[in-house]
Order: structure tokens, then C-alpha cells, then sequence
């Protein structure tokens, strides 16, 4: 919010508009004369109507939010038409489903290996098939008579 876009150049609005920058201009605080492309994009996506009608909704301490949320949306239009920021959260949801699957995979092939590396006593070898991790052990709870072993720093949950 600089003062200087009234006296020196125009906001990047009003300059796009081709019009006089008012001091009492809705855009000026919002859109610098830095940055034209955030209210062409904004412009093109949304309108400079609405986006006016919007701000003069809006409360005052709301409208820098309101006018970074269009130029997210606006950038986001451009590169993706029909879906906008939606098309990107979907695109990180399946990165994090893919990556949770990776995590689950990696966390399996880690019990399955500390089970492997259980050393022998009468209780494993009482419950030697459960030990290999191959037979319903991935993902289930852990007891005294399972078979399954774990070290003892795999418990404290980070905590010494």
C-alpha cells in the first residue's frame, strides 16, 4: 500500500484501463504499477468490474487476502482452464496418496526385515511362520506373542 502510485505513475490497474489513478482508487493498494501482470491476469479471468464491485464487498482488512486469492485463482486459469487451483490441489492429493503407499511399502519392507533379524529363542521358533512378515502381520498390532520383534529405540517415539 505505497502512496506513490497516486502521485508518480498510475497503478498497474488504472494503467492497464488506460485511465486516470485516482487517489481514492479501489485497485491502487492492491495493484502495484510493479506488477502488471497480476491484475491482467486478474482482469482477464475475473474482470476489473467485479474485482471492483468484490473489494467494495469486502472489508477493508479482508481485501488484500480477497485480491491475492483472485491472483492465485487468475494465475492458476491460465494454466489450467477448466480446473484452475483445483486441478493443482488435486495433482498434490494424488502425490500424497502416492507418497503415504511409499511410506506404507517402506515401513512393511522395514518390519518384515526386523523380523528376519529376530534373534532365535523358543518363542520364535514356537512362532516362526508369523516372523517372516508374510502371513497378516504387516499393519497389525504389536504384543508379547505375536512374533514379531522390535527394537527397543523403534518405541520411545523419538524420545530419549
Amino acid at each position: 500500500m505505497s502512496s506513490s502510485s497516486y502521485s508518480n505513475s498510475p497503478c498497474a490497474a488504472c494503467k492497464f484501463l488506460r485511465r486516470k489513478c485516482l487517489p481514492d482508487c479501489i485497485f491502487a493498494p492492491y495493484f502495484p504499477p510493479e506488477e502488471p501482470q497480476k491484475f491482467a491476469n486478474v482482469h482477464k479471468i475475473f474482470g476489473a468490474s467485479n474485482v471492483s464491485k468484490l473489494l467494495n464487498e469486502v472489508l477493508p482488512h479482508q481485501r488484500e487476502d480477497a485480491v491475492n486469492s483472485l491472483a492465485y485463482e487468475a494465475e492458476a486459469r491460465m494454466k489450467d482452464p477448466v480446473y484452475g487451483c483445483v486441478g493443482a490441489i488435486s495433482v498434490l492429493q494424488r502425490q500424497v496418496i502416492k507418497l503415504q503407499r511409499e511410506l506404507d511399502a517402506t515401513n512393511a519392507d522395514l518390519i518384515r526385515y526386523a523380523c528376519n533379524e529376530m534373534p532365535s529363542t523358543s518363542t520364535s521358533h514356537q512362532y516362526g511362520s508369523r516372523r517372516t512378515g508374510g502371513q497378516g502381520g504387516e499393519g497389525s498390532s504389536v504384543d508379547q506373542n505375536s512374533g514379531y520383534y522390535f527394537p527397543s529405540h523403534w518405541n520411545n517415539d523419538g524420545h530419549e
